[in-house]
């Protein structure tokens, strides 16, 4: 990776890119400590310790929800667009007709989901200001308040989109990606001083402490692994003459990722958990079973329930999402008019039998590796409480990883785009 960096410095065009990248990333991370008005600190940061979704979205926004920033909910909102928007265009017929329309499709999809983060950001903006207000970490509720509230965190989950594309546009790599990595990578001297504090009172070791570096590096290294893994089926093109000449014969593969769906399930799941207790804390007495049930009782994040129904939501929507972005049928039709086959399966319906048993083994095997990597803060909040306030999960990982990743892919594609370029010169 770094020597990757390093010969992308040596070339004038990507080391422009990089300062691109470098100085619109900084523009954001000012922009966490730019605070909104009337918020009582302590309580907010009590609630961002006592929840996993709150931890979650706090790394997620780089510690612009800890600060209650103008930058509190991040990119987010453009992240839920994005996953509904290819949701829905595999779903509706007009929408799948524009992505495969070009760069003019690409464009108004774009555009469609500009719109719904807008809408995104009003309605997360408004349940956030409720139920902060609920919560007593408003300390004005006044409808007024409410309202500056959400027009600040909207505006700002708007720029932080606007930073994103222009990263995107002008710099190198995804800006929504780098956005997030660059908040993950902001929190780790925190973290780290954090370990510091537990080891100089006493509560831990170097021991321990060493042990926790050692057991995140073998994270780092699995999730390294499955990200790179994947099932390659063989496929053969027979040959056939046009004339003279002879076309196909050659042979290829269809790459299977066993994570296809990435850090996107744990969202959902981690989403479907939290919202009955974001609920009944909105609506339901501070004394009232129900809400009790889900704060402090069998339901809750610390109860023995939790971690199991998390586990199957999270392999559950690995195949749900897998299945909607990867379609056998299709596959199987594209194949058998292009000449293609896999050796030992016959052309048509026994290819895409053949290609969904392949699929639904490896999106069990993704689900799996998913949920072991999600419940590791669970785990470690139950196992040792003193580490209860260490977010820096599977889940985060997963994303560091994953980012850092594709990143090292598209510098590497410039790098070889510009050999080539000088090659032909």
């Amino acid at each position: 990776m770094f020597k990757t960096l390093r010969n992308a410095w040596s070339i004038p065009d990507l080391r422009k890119k990089l300062f691109v990248t470098l100085a619109l990333l900084m523009v954001f991370r000012a922009g966490i400590f730019i605070p909104v008005p009337d918020i009582n600190r302590a309580a907010l940061q009590q609630m961002v310790e006592g929840g996993l979704f709150f931890g979650f979205l706090d790394i997620l926004s780089g510690g612009g929800f800890k600060n209650f920033s103008i930058f509190a909910m991040g990119i987010s909102p453009y992240i839920t667009a994005s996953i509904i928007m290819s949701l829905l265009t595999i779903a509706l017929p007009r929408l799948e007709q524009l992505q495969k329309e070009g760069q003019d499709g690409r464009k108004k999809i774009a555009e469609i989901t500009r719109y719904l983060t807008v809408g995104f950001a009003l309605l997360q903006s408004f349940s956030m200001a409720v139920y902060l207000s609920v919560n007593k970490v408003l300390a004005n509720g006044s409808a007024l308040n409410l309202i500056t509230v959400m027009i600040t965190l909207t505006t700002g989950t708007l720029f932080v989109m606007w930073l994103g594309e222009k990263i995107t546009e002008y710099g190198i790599g995804n800006g929504s990606s780098l956005i997030i990595f660059t908040g993950i990578i902001a929190k780790i001297p925190s973290l780290g001083y954090e370990l510091g504090v537990l080891v100089k009172g006493g509560t831990m070791n170097i021991m321990q402490v060493a042990l926790i570096i050692i057991f995140a590096i073998l994270v780092i290294i699995g999730i390294v692994i499955m990200d790179l893994g994947e099932r390659r089926v063989p496929v053969q093109y027979a040959q056939r003459k046009v004339g003279a000449k002879t076309f196909g014969g050659q042979n290829t593969h269809i790459p299977i990722n066993v994570n296809s769906t990435g850090v996107i399930a744990i969202i959902f799941a981690m989403s479907v958990m939290q919202f009955p207790l974001v609920i009944s804390q909105l609506f339901l007495a501070p004394s009232s079973q129900w809400r009790q049930l889900f704060e402090k009782g069998l339901l809750s994040i610390n109860g023995p329930i939790y971690p199991i129904v998390y586990v199957l939501f999270i392999i559950f929507f690995t195949w749900f999402y897998t299945s909607v972005t990867f379609k056998p049928d299709e596959m199987a039709e594209n194949l058998q008019k292009s000449g293609g086959f896999i050796p030992g399966i016959r052309p048509g319906h026994p290819t895409e039998n053949f290609l969904t048993n392949v699929l639904n083994r490896m999106t069990f095997i993704g689900g799996i590796f998913a949920s072991i990597v999600a419940i590791i803060p669970i785990l470690l909040a139950q196992f040792a409480p003193h580490l209860k306030n260490f977010q820096l999960g599977g889940t985060t990982m997963l994303i560091m990883v994953n980012v850092a990743l594709e990143l090292r892919k598209q510098v590497r594609a410039q790098l070889v785009m510009k050999n080539y370029g000088g090659f032909l010169k």
